[in-house]
């Protein structure tokens, strides 16, 4: 299709061609477009429509969001499993439910607090920490916005705020609670405890052919040679374009100067001081420390504690007192100062340890303030060359044709799963980490136009140019691969079998210890550890297993290939501190959850009172799970 409208006569076409497609959809009742929810609406909030295209935008940051705290992409198949789906699709629908309210309400923010929200955003300012109007430009274009429709978003964000604001205030959890969860997150377990490996396992013959064959054919499902894909993409973004950015040695030496400052380490001193009323008491206080009485027997006469004359070991400019800090940066160390009429009386200064500064260095330097400085001017050129590679794919380009065409240098990968893995079962080394490309590309097909996906402040264009189908493989191909996953079975199996009988001799009244050297193991502990702690040399598995059983109970968990065999030996139940700061920061966490709670609560009766309607075909066409 975009082949063909690439000269004015398939353009022609192609229009009389959409003409025609939308009568047809008049006709067969898809006239989505003209009449308002229907197939291009994923829901529908009182008066508020969530168009598809809105959803999928949504949809995608967030997962792509989500895969760079990962650093690695995430699938939408993992994503529908760990329920985002759903989850951004609330969000989203209660977003629109107190959009809706607040506008029923009549609140409203001003302009003036609009601008200042705006402009103390730090994703807006400059290398010289100011707003810069050229990157707020650039930031918002790349998310797709308009500066009219970024202002109305922020907008509504406020308003949302001080709705949700209101609802949450004056909430606190009771005493009760509070004492319940400190008694549950602070409750101590000991144990004792064995790990049987392979060794305890024994001996494991090898399979005969007949035996390996029949665990073959029943696993056959888990040696499936997996879907490939063949694609290529392009990154356009702030970073990529900076590498192709010249910047001079004068640009890069004026940011130095700049910076000087914060690139280099100041000298340090450890520093001491008194301060006396007049010049005549510290000229008789210096004299007798000059004499042999130490600072400390000193300051203890005058009644003062160690905080009161130790200034630490700090840089000049940590010191209030200019007059003290150009004393104390002149002095020797070991050497008393003359009295310094500082501002808050007459001070002897005392240097003891001296840590030499490091001054910057512009060589070394220089690499990252050119990079920093050519991501920066990058931004305005992100929307330049976007701009050219959609005019580029608009007239029938590929994304390699494109890219090379605008002196990109554009990545093509052979061969892919969807877990972003080559053949050879290793990852694929050059997909930029947190690029969901690879998902992005089994969710589409050949010949498909894709959208570009958003990615580190500007995009990536992809195609799919073949796909290898899934495939069974046959026993030759896997042989390694299956007998060492049979052999595997076998010793799980064992080491279970190994692990419930010594559950039931201990239960019987044996000693675990006698167990454990009747196998050649030996017995571990792991003593006074909480629920959420990782006590050294004890799986997570067995923290989680000592918690649901009782004192001088008996257990077994699974421990990766490894089975442990456990024995809970003490309990501990301390009392609450209220005054803690353990307890504290547990009570805020529970007004934040309490506060969520009541917020849900209010929004959930807010979108049943002004209905909502969902579209599972339209959601499950974003979200994939069509597929």
């Amino acid at each position: 299709m975009r082949k063909a409208s690439s000269n004015w006569l398939g353009k022609t076409i192609m229009a009389v061609v959409m003409g025609i497609l939308i009568v047809s959809f008049g006709i067969w009742g898809i006239a989505d477009i003209f009449r308002g929810f229907g197939q291009s609406t994923v829901a529908k909030v009182g008066g508020t429509e969530i168009s598809l295209n809105e959803f999928r935008q949504i949809y995608t940051d967030r997962l792509q969001q989500i895969g760079r705290q990962f650093g690695r992409p995430l699938t939408q198949e993992q994503a529908r499993a760990f329920g985002l789906d759903r989850q951004v699709l609330q969000q989203t629908i209660a977003e629109a439910a107190l959009n809706e309210e607040a506008h029923r309400l009549g609140l409203g923010q001003s302009d003036d607090e609009i601008r200042r929200v705006v402009m103390n955003d730090p994703n807006f300012k400059g290398v010289d920490g100011k707003f810069d109007p050229q990157r707020f430009q650039a930031v918002i274009r790349n998310f797709g916005f308009t500066e009219q429709r970024y202002i109305a978003e922020q907008r509504r964000v406020s308003l949302r705020r001080q709705i949700t604001g209101t609802i949450g205030a004056g909430i606190e959890p009771s005493k009760t609670m509070i004492d319940a969860l400190s008694r549950y997150q602070n409750e101590l377990r000991s144990v004792e405890f064995v790990k049987l490996d392979a060794a305890q396992a024994g001996q494991i013959d090898p399979p005969s052919p007949e035996a390996l064959a029949a665990y073959f054919e029943d696993h056959k499902v888990q040696f499936r040679a997996p879907e490939y894909r063949k694609i290529a993409f392009v990154v356009i973004s702030p970073e990529e374009v900076g590498k192709w950015t010249e910047v001079s040695d004068e640009d890069a030496r004026k940011l130095f100067d700049q910076r000087k400052d914060r690139l280099g380490t100041p000298e340090k001193r450890e520093v001491h001081q008194m301060v006396f009323p007049n010049v005549e008491e510290a000229q008789t206080a210096r004299n007798r420390l000059t004499s042999g009485l130490s600072f400390e027997d000193l300051a203890k006469e005058r009644g003062l504690n160690p905080a009161d004359v130790d200034l630490g070991l700090v840089a000049k400019s940590a010191i209030l007192d200019p007059a003290v800090a150009d004393a104390a940066f002149a002095l020797p160390s070991g050497e008393i100062s003359q009295p310094v009429q500082g501002r808050f009386g007459v001070a002897l200064v005392k240097v003891d340890k001296i840590e030499p500064g490091v001054e910057p260095n512009y060589a070394a330097a220089a690499p990252e303030l050119k990079r920093e400085l050519a991501t920066e001017r990058a931004r305005t050129k992100v929307g330049e060359l976007r701009d050219k590679m959609e005019d580029e794919r608009g007239g029938g380009a590929s994304v390699v044709e494109a890219a090379q065409k605008l002196g990109l240098s554009p990545v093509t990968i052979d061969a892919v799963d969807r877990s972003g893995r080559a053949p050879n079962g290793q990852p694929v080394a050059n997909i930029p980490q947190g690029l969901d490309v690879v998902s992005q590309a089994f969710n589409s097909d050949v010949g498909v136009d894709n959208d570009p996906i958003s990615f580190r402040g500007g995009y990536v264009w992809y195609d799919v140019l073949g796909i290898t189908p899934s495939r069974e493989r046959n026993l030759d191909e896997v042989r390694d691969q299956v007998e060492a996953r049979w052999r595997q079975d076998q010793i799980a199996a064992k080491l279970k079998a190994k692990a419930t009988e010594m559950v039931q001799k201990v239960e019987q009244g044996g000693k675990l210890a006698d167990e454990a050297s009747g196998i050649g193991a030996k017995v571990e502990t792991a003593a006074r550890f909480k629920r959420d702690d990782s006590p050294a040399g004890a799986p997570a598995s067995l923290v989680t297993a000592a918690f649901r059983t009782a004192k001088d109970g008996v257990g077994q968990t699974p421990a990766g290939s490894d089975v442990v065999v456990f024995r809970v030996t003490d309990i501990v139940d301390p009392p609450v501190d209220a005054a803690s700061d353990a307890v504290k920061k547990m009570k805020e966490d529970l007004d934040r959850s309490l506060t969520d709670e009541q917020v849900a609560a209010y929004v959930a009766k807010l979108e049943t009172d002004i209905g909502t309607t969902i579209n599972q075909a339209a959601f499950a066409q974003v979200t994939g799970a069509n597929q």
